[in-house]
C-alpha cells in the first residue's frame, strides 16, 4: 500500500504506553492522588477524583520504587476531558517540560 499524507495523518504522533500508575497532580497548592492510564512522550491519560478545566497547569508526578528508575516529574497542561460517575474525570495531558 502507497504510503500518503492521509494515512500518515491518521496516525497518532506518539506510541501510548498503558501503564496504570499512582500519579500525584499538583494544582493550585493542592495534592490530589490521581492514577495515569497511559503515557507517550508527549502527554499522558489521567483520572482523578476531582473536577479540571481545558488548560488548567498541573504538575505530575510518578515515583519509582525500583532504585534503577528514576521517577517522573512534568509540567502539563489539560487539553481534554471527559466526565466519569461518581464525580471523577479523565483528562488527556500536555507535557510542557520534564523536570
Amino acid at each position: 500500500m502507497p504510503h500518503t499524507p492521509s494515512n500518515h495523518s491518521e496516525k497518532r504522533d506518539f506510541i501510548r504506553m498503558r501503564i496504570d500508575a499512582e500519579v500525584s497532580l499538583l494544582h493550585e497548592g493542592q495534592v490530589i492522588a490521581a492514577v495515569c492510564l497511559d503515557l507517550s512522550s508527549g502527554g499522558m491519560q489521567v483520572q482523578a477524583p476531582r473536577q479540571f478545566k481545558v488548560g488548567d497547569h498541573l504538575e505530575v508526578r510518578i515515583d519509582s520504587d525500583h532504585p534503577a528508575l528514576k521517577g517522573l516529574h512534568a509540567s502539563t497542561e489539560v487539553v481534554w476531558i471527559a466526565d466519569q460517575p461518581g464525580g471523577q474525570q479523565k483528562f488527556g495531558l500536555r507535557i510542557l517540560a520534564m523536570h
